[in-house]
């Protein structure tokens, strides 16, 4: 049976660069967490824009890239799955049915750790998007106060200082809370990274696909056996 082989323009410069970019802005934003909180900053912020830029292509966007394209039933995925082990899958264009299902995963856990990331930074800093402005800051202060006041009329006790006190204890057990789940949705991004690159390497061995490639120029080299 001959096929008819030939070369296939899939990702646009927009997903190309915006991929790469992700790439970086990512492990940046991980090996620098501590020590270097305006460079986590500003590459958290990166990431943001690509993933809000990435979902709505993905409605607007080619074919290939829109998410109706590659999103599938479980069942199509774990068929594909059990294909790829059998060495006998079936080609796609775009994302196969592994590689959408990796996508979408990739896209929640990544906007997880933005935004817990933002109201981590705003809890710590209060700067960012979810930052308080200095008006509601006097007014959490003269609420503090108030109570402080009130208090004060039946206890002798210095009131002000336990609400403040009481206060810090809340912001610091939401700092608290906002840092585990943030480093939670980071580790969990940094292990679908490494599947999806396993899966990249399976894929290009066993199906014989150039994907980095791919991901690079665009274009892909496909036969008629591709859908």
């Amino acid at each position: 049976m001959t096929t008819i082989k030939k070369t296939v323009h899939v990702w646009s410069p927009l997903i190309r660069i915006g991929h790469w970019t992700l790439v970086i802005s990512f492990f940046t934003a991980y090996f620098t967490e501590d020590d270097f909180m305006n460079l986590h900053a500003w590459a958290g912020y990166i990431v943001g824009i690509y993933l809000l830029t990435r979902i709505l292509w993905g409605f607007v966007g080619g074919n290939y890239v829109r998410f109706r394209g590659f999103i599938y039933s479980p069942a199509k995925i774990i068929g594909y799955l059990k294909n790829l082990i059998a060495r006998n899958p079936q080609h796609y264009i775009g994302h196969n049915p592994a590689g959408g299902a990796m996508v979408i995963a990739l896209l929640v856990s990544l906007v997880g750790t933005t935004l817990t990331g933002m109201k981590l930074y705003a809890v710590e800093e209060n700067k960012g998007p979810f930052a308080i402005t200095a008006q509601q800051a006097q007014l959490q202060m003269r609420s503090i106060s108030l109570i402080a006041e009130a208090k004060a009329e039946d206890d002798d006790e210095d009131e002000e200082s336990k609400a403040l006190n009481i206060d810090q204890k809340v912001n610091k057990q939401a700092e608290e809370f906002w840092e585990e789940l943030h480093e939670l949705f980071a580790n969990l991004t940094l292990l679908l990274v490494f599947l999806h690159v396993g899966g990249v390497i399976a894929s290009s061995i066993i199906d014989k696909e150039k994907l980095v490639k791919a991901m690079l120029t665009g274009e892909k080299d496909v036969d008629d056996t591709y859908q």
